[in-house]
């Protein structure tokens, strides 16, 4: 299997845990953001085991500590996508944790204002 997310000697782990791990990219846009990533390849967040669920949850936790600590966002995003219309592009769960921050262009739209705009009406 190729996948990237299942590479993780490969990845920029900052926290890891039996069943899953944080890793972050660097990159301009959403600074401090990340994801966290079950260790075992599951296609999508529905497969996650309930170990791997607790697991992800103690590491949101510990992650929100980080993040706190280092960049003290006003707020976080979360979320999980599954299928590629849902714009999962790689196809190994991994939940974003995206610290937001009020003096940003988007400041106060969630992760559904886009899809609530008049354009992605389905009839």
């Amino acid at each position: 299997m190729n996948c990237q997310l299942c590479q993780i000697d490969k990845i920029n782990v900052v926290i890891e845990s039996q069943y899953c791990l944080f890793t972050q990219i660097p990159q301009k846009v959403l600074k401090g953001s990340g994801i966290i990533v079950p260790r075992a390849h599951r296609m999508s967040v529905f497969e996650l085991t309930e170990e791997e669920w607790i697991d992800t949850r103690e590491m949101l936790q510990r992650v929100k500590i980080l993040l706190d600590e280092e960049y003290r966002p006003d707020g976080y995003n979360l979320g999980w996508n599954v299928g590629g219309v849902a714009g999962q592009e790689i196809f190994h769960a991994h939940l974003h944790v995206i610290p937001r921050f009020r003096d940003e262009p988007f400041a106060g739209k969630g992760i559904r204002w886009w899809l609530k705009q008049k354009e992605n009406v389905r009839q």
